[in-house]
């Protein structure tokens, strides 16, 4: 088993027994065929462990915060914020929903499927982006074992002020 394919297991392991524990049933995971019409509607490729995460974990409800959004909540908050006056960066998918008008967001357009967080409230768009973790299976990696910022066991939450390193490709993406 490669590496991929532990770090998914990990996830589906903690997903199901989070929603064990919970009593609430997960969504089921999305067939290939939604993945390829949500591409067509985004226009861009869905990076593949993304893409192995809607397809053999769940459609979204699970994760940090208020959890990963589901498919099609992704792409309809995607054509939302491209068409808001936030400037929304080309293949930059909102995956989890933060609260607070706060997304972490994958950029589908790097090789690493580099996880961003779009942060709103400093008001002004070349302040918005900055980058949370250099690829989706670090992010992964840093919600499993409670390290990441936005866990709270990290002691990293909002009792600090976080400075993450802006995310210097925004202006030439817009």
């Amino acid at each position: 088993m490669n590496e991929t394919e532990q770090l998914l297991e990990q996830v589906a392991d903690r997903v199901r027994n989070s929603a064990h524990a919970q009593g609430r049933p997960l969504p089921a995971p999305s067939a290939t065929g939604e993945i390829a019409h949500a591409e067509g509607i985004l226009g861009f490729t869905l990076p593949p462990l993304l893409a192995a995460l809607y397809t053999r974990v769940g459609d979204g409800g699970f994760g940090p915060e208020y959890g990963v959004l589901s498919l099609g909540q992704a792409v309809r908050t995607y054509g939302a914020q491209r068409a808001s006056g936030w400037r929304w960066p080309a293949g930059v998918l909102p995956i989890a929903d933060f609260g607070c008008a706060m997304y972490a967001c994958v950029d589908c357009h790097s090789q690493t499927a580099q996880v961003l967080l779009f942060d709103p409230n400093p008001g002004e768009p070349d302040l918005a982006w900055s980058i949370d973790t250099p690829s989706l299976a670090g992010w992964l990696r840093g919600w499993l074992d409670g390290t990441a910022w936005f866990c709270e066991e990290s002691g990293l939450g909002e009792e600090t002020d976080l400075e993450l390193a802006p995310w210097a490709e925004f202006r030439s993406r817009i």
